[in-house]
């Protein structure tokens, strides 16, 4: 047999946040804001609001009709349920508006999992949260009302334009990289600059915070946002970026650092003056050594050398490999792109709906996490949860989860015992090679390879 791992009793807070989820699904100021109309949800029927939103919740690559089944003999226990039909699921979505998620994740869910009374610390890098924004395209279902409200891509081969059209979307998260947990979520049209909807997020976050970017985002205008509303960042550069930039990139010397003034060029300062950004900025510009050899220049607004020592911008910029693991869980895991609906609506459901999935997943495993992390110390690899287990007990469990009588307590020990279940050793010095890109083996990952989790 192999080692037991112990586990603590329930912390306080995550029995809490399940009992105010629980509670918020049935208040009838929560619905009556939630709902597109005043008279929707008043009838007494099988498809009330909560059970709406926990199936939406439990989405699964099953049909409609054969979730719905399993869906409704839970529910129903011991008792016989009356069948409903795939239909009546699609009319009782549209009465629904995909903002109740967010209220759940932004009201309960972020405030319990931040809350200053929990047990486990937070993860911090010298006192501050380590921020993400980045996006990710996502494909749509060819609807008509997806076709009209989202941006149109016109698919091509070797022989030019295809014909076949799709719709795009651009989701954008801020990810507390640290801590694994999204805190603002945006899907929009693909033709929406990543960079202008990055700004817009900047406005949700707090002082103190550093937000960390890719090369992609590191222009003027960009860092002169993060300037005004009195944000610290840290973003990568191109070599084709700052002066201050090309002459380390130029000098190839790692551990180097310099601070700057910044003005922008000429033709971009009447836009400035309009937005009411600083034509001055004043950066520092790091370089890196990674693992292959390659220098890598980032700016950032830590001007202090001594608070902010050059050597660990190496390990922090790492972090923002989370950012690109979180959407793989998002696509891969969650299967997000496998929507349920074909309208704009139910699209925003789902991916709402997988945010706040994903950030209850945060939440509840954290014990079973921090249990593993104790036992494996003196093991060659640290171990950690498994995703696809702890997804597959979440979504298995919602219902006893956010919608029985069952004591909050119970349920989440029990789920507890799942998340600790065929755990994963982190391997940091695996660095497998990247391969180029081919059809049959992608054909061959998604046909044969690739698990969903529910």
């Amino acid at each position: 047999m192999g080692m037991r791992t112990l586990l603590s009793p329930t912390p306080n807070y995550l029995a809490s946040l399940v009992n105010e989820l629980r509670q918020c699904l049935m208040a009838p100021d929560f619905i009556a804001r939630h709902r597109v109309r005043p008279q929707d949800f008043t009838r007494h029927r099988q498809l009330t609001f909560p059970v709406i939103m926990l199936f939406v919740l439990q989405k699964t690559v099953k049909s409609i009709q054969n979730h719905l089944h399993a869906f409704l003999k839970e529910l129903a226990g011991e008792e016989i349920f009356e069948p409903v039909t795939a239909g009546a699921v699609t009319h009782a979505r549209a009465k629904l508006k995909h903002t109740a998620f967010v209220e759940l994740n932004e009201q309960i869910v972020l405030p319990a999992f931040y809350s200053p009374g929990r047990q486990e610390p937070l993860r911090r890098w010298r006192g501050h949260r380590l921020l993400g924004i980045d996006s990710s395209l996502v494909r749509l279902p060819n609807g008509q009302e997806l076709l009209e409200k989202f941006t149109v891509v016109e698919t091509s081969n070797g022989r030019g334009k295809s014909g076949i059209c799709y719709p795009e979307a651009r989701m954008s998260v801020v990810y507390d990289l640290l801590n694994h947990i999204g805190l603002d979520a945006r899907l929009e049209p693909s033709s929406l600059g990543e960079i202008d909807l990055a700004i817009e997020q900047l406005k949700r976050v707090k002082a103190g915070d550093v937000l960390i970017t890719d090369r992609g985002f590191t222009s003027y205008e960009y860092l002169a946002w993060h300037h005004r509303l009195g944000l610290d960042y840290i973003a990568r550069c191109s070599t084709a970026s700052f002066a201050a930039a090309q002459e380390l990139f130029r000098i190839n010397r790692a551990n180097r650092s310099i601070v700057v003034k910044l003005v922008p060029p000429s033709n971009q300062r009447a836009r400035l003056r309009q937005l009411g950004l600083p034509l001055e900025l004043v950066v520092r510009f790091v370089g890196v050594r990674l693992s292959t050899g390659e220098l890598e220049v980032l700016a950032t607004s830590l001007l202090a050398q001594e608070r902010y020592p050059t050597e660990e911008f190496l390990e922090v910029y790492h972090y923002r490999w989370g950012h690109e693991t979180f959407y793989g869980r998002m696509k891969g895991r969650l299967d997000l792109e496998n929507f349920s609906g074909e309208t704009v609506e139910a699209v925003r459901q789902d991916f709402f709906a997988s945010l706040l999935l994903g950030n209850l997943e945060t939440a509840l495993t954290q014990p079973a996490a921090q249990a593993l992390s104790e036992q494996s110390l003196e093991d060659k690899y640290r171990k950690q949860v498994n995703h696809a287990v702890a997804y597959h007990a979440m979504k298995g469990r919602l219902l006893q989860l956010l919608y029985s009588e069952l004591p909050a307590e119970k349920v989440v020990q029990e789920l507890q015992k799942l998340f600790l279940t065929s755990p994963v050793s982190v391997r940091p010095e695996r660095k497998p090679p990247r391969r180029q890109p081919s059809l049959n083996r992608s054909y061959h990952f998604q046909r044969r390879v690739r698990k969903i989790v529910f």
